[in-house]
């Protein structure tokens, strides 16, 4: 089993910048896989909020277009959330995860759960005044 490990959480002002990472372990092609970060709120659906495929195509959900990009290197099989203007909304929980193919589906801002298959455990933003 596959399993993707995030960092970088942690606290941030409102109005602040926070850089995530995540590490895939090896097991699978990375530079071909669509790269992803999903957040959850407890008590509400995780959202998907950005993706990235193999070939560096990026897709962003509205809640975080403009203030969130998404990236990866593919040498360090890595993928990276840099978060600019954090607001209070973006406190969560982030999971990185990983798909085969960047679902069609992404052209329509709809990032499916299900059609990624690899997943890491989490890691806590919180925001703070």
């Amino acid at each position: 089993q596959v399993q993707l490990v995030e960092s970088g959480g942690g606290s941030v002002q409102a109005g602040g910048s926070l850089r995530l990472s995540c590490s895939s372990p090896p097991g699978y092609v990375f530079s071909t896989y669509c790269m992803a970060w999903f957040r959850q709120v407890p008590g509400r659906e995780r959202e998907g909020i950005a993706a990235i495929s193999g070939d560096g195509i990026t897709y962003y959900a509205d809640s975080v277009k403009g203030r969130f990009t998404i990236s990866r290197d593919n040498d360090k099989r890595s993928h990276y959330l840099q978060m600019t203007g954090v607001n209070f909304d973006d406190a969560a929980i982030y999971y990185c995860a990983a798909a085969y193919v960047c679902s069609l589906w992404l052209n329509q801002n709809v990032f499916r759960e299900r059609d990624f298959g690899y997943w890491g455990r989490g890691t806590q933003v919180t925001v703070s005044a």
